[in-house]
């Protein structure tokens, strides 16, 4: 029963002092994180979005050239 309440005390212990720490270091206040995600996200979609495009007028041209090959 000692070390199972010495178990219990340690684990306590140790996620207080690790949550505490991860308070004290943190980079950013809880809006300031919301936002850099928030802004971090935005650009992955804009990024995501011009590759479709790109594709789609890869694919679209591939398309057309099978649909209508060039004559030599």
């Amino acid at each position: 029963m000692k070390k199972a309440m010495a178990f219990i005390f340690g684990a306590v212990l140790g996620g207080v002092l690790g949550g505490v720490t991860a308070l004290l270091l943190a980079p950013y206040s809880g809006k300031e994180l919301q936002t850099v995600i928030q802004k971090e996200v935005e650009n992955i979609q804009i990024e995501i979005k011009g590759a479709a495009q790109k594709k789609r007028a890869e694919l679209e041209e591939q398309l057309d050239e099978l649909i209508h090959p060039k004559v030599s």
